[in-house]
């Protein structure tokens, strides 16, 4: 996701000198995916990361009983795969293209030799894996403080901090969410029931926050749904 022909400041890419983003540009092979394609597959063991350059990808993980749950969603200038790749595990998740994406196929090691000659990715790095495990902590502590309509309106609105886009109808208050996302997706990183999620949103509708259409939100007022949400109007990544 560009914006104004600059990467979003809060991916990993945003996060980088001019000059080490170009150099890490040209690291790796250039792959091209497209919809509905497994980029990583859970439980593969393979040894390198996935440096997202254009489209949005969804992480998903599946129990031995055969339940599916959303991770996340990772847009263009992102890593993804690094965990198994630096803790020489088998793949935690799958990792599927939303649409047509871009990315460049980087072994762990080249990267680990990339990061030791340049500090300010390292930084990123850290950033990036801290802005994660915190996003991961929100939703246990979630989980216990807040009731089901506050979960659901606070993944709402930390996505849309994160991914989205200002309708062209609005007037900086109106975006569309920026990812595509089933009902039951939503429903998994709110940690909520599909039926559950579907009541919460339609509240959530009915209160004028959100519009719904087929596989797309649309947020009316992000100033509302924040402070609805009790999120604090930093970017949380």
């Amino acid at each position: 996701m560009l914006v104004n022909n600059a990467w979003a400041p809060s991916t990993f890419l945003g996060r980088l000198r001019k000059a080490t983003r170009e150099e890490l540009l040209a690291q790796g092979i250039p792959m091209t995916y497209p919809p509905h394609r497994a980029l990583l597959q859970q439980g593969d063991e393979s040894r390198h990361v996935l440096l997202i350059t254009s489209g949005v990808v969804k992480v998903v993980a599946s129990s031995e009983s055969g339940y599916d749950m959303l991770l996340a969603v990772r847009v263009a200038g992102e890593l993804v795969g690094e965990m198994a790749a630096f803790e020489e595990r088998p793949r935690s998740g799958t990792v599927v293209a939303c649409g047509d994406v871009t990315a460049r196929i980087i072994q762990v090691n080249a990267l680990e030799t990339f990061l030791t000659g340049h500090p300010d990715a390292m930084r990123a790095i850290l950033h990036m894996l801290s802005a994660r495990l915190r996003w991961a902590n929100r939703r246990r502590i979630d989980f216990q403080a807040y009731d089901s309509l506050i979960r659901l309106a606070r993944v709402l609105a930390e996505l849309s901090q994160a991914y989205a886009q200002p309708t062209p109808d609005g007037d900086g208050k109106r975006c569309d969410l920026g990812v595509t996302l089933t009902q039951n997706e939503l429903a998994s990183l709110a940690g909520l029931r599909l039926n559950t999620a579907e009541k919460r949103l339609a509240e959530l509708a009915a209160m004028g926050l959100v519009e719904r259409s087929y596989r797309n939100i649309t947020i009316c007022d992000v100033p509302k749904l924040l402070e609805f949400a009790k999120v604090m109007a930093d970017n949380p990544y």
